[in-house]
């Protein structure tokens, strides 16, 4: 299975704590103009699913962990909302119906290797309508000054990082106080690939109630590769947008967004 930290006690922070951004409303255009059903691959807590329910679109998740998909289910039955969830990994996607909108938001190549993203592409294509449109977002791989440095071999000789001092404590709806960090354990530059460690922590009334320690794979892809990518997976017509407007991409943006055609 995919090697991710969104379980446990990080998933009740993403549900607390994750839950606006710019992508909502970015993406629930493209549901808008290229019409449902929509698929939101990678759901996790609902960030995105949740609003696009409760504007009336017809959207399904799937994410990889449990426990996000339990508090996604939670949100939205206390909003009166009925969601569709599935429980699967998305390079083995296998859902009952197909779609004309699939959005993949900060999902691939998370818990990941290139083999299992190219099958992801290849599972959505399969799961797309003739016509239908995958729309996924990417931060390009020179984005984190953190990790950057450690593409070289005098950076790598520095890790594993030691784990920064404690976060801050945030505090939930109920009171519960919450305090993550996290450490880079390697990069490998040649396969593009890291390993990171986070470090969860929640206190109730005061005392420690859990401690969990989590490993997650990444993946990171430059422009030119990942349009490949999709076009190997047999997808047609692939633009790319700096993330999140309609604007060309240039070498200042971060985050990038490829759309493309079955």
């Amino acid at each position: 299975m995919p090697e991710t930290w969104h379980h446990g006690v990080i998933a009740r922070y993403w549900a607390e704590f994750n839950t606006e951004g710019p992508e909502i409303e970015f993406f629930r255009r493209f549901i808008e103009d290229g019409g449902g059903p929509a698929l939101d691959v990678a759901c996790g807590t609902g960030r995105l699913l949740i609003p696009w329910l409760e504007a009336g679109l017809d959207v399904d998740g799937v994410d990889v962990s449990e426990d996000m998909l339990a508090l996604c289910r939670e949100r939205a039955e206390r909003e009166g909302l009925t969601a569709r969830l599935y429980a699967q990994p998305m390079h083995e996607v296998d859902l009952p119906r197909r779609y004309r909108t699939i959005v993949v938001c900060g999902g691939l190549g998370v818990g990941s290797s290139r083999d299992r993203d190219l099958q992801v592409l290849r599972r959505l294509h399969h799961h797309l309508e003739p016509g239908g449109t995958v729309v996924l977002d990417n931060e390009v791989p020179y984005a984190s000054p953190r990790l950057w440095p450690y593409w070289t071999a005098e950076g790598r000789s520095k890790l594993p990082e030691e784990w920064r001092p404690p976060g801050e404590r945030r505090r939930g709806s109920d009171g519960t106080e919450y305090e993550l960090r996290s450490r880079c354990v390697s990069l490998n530059p040649l396969e593009q690939s890291a390993t990171l460690e986070m470090e969860a922590r929640m206190w109730s009334g005061g005392e420690l109630a859990a401690e969990e320690t989590h490993s997650i794979d990444l993946m990171f892809y430059f422009r030119d590769e990942l349009v490949l990518m999709l076009e190997r997976a047999g997808f047609r017509d692939v633009s790319v947008r700096r993330g999140y407007d309609d604007a060309p991409a240039g070498p200042e943006d971060e985050f990038l967004v490829f759309s493309a055609k079955k």
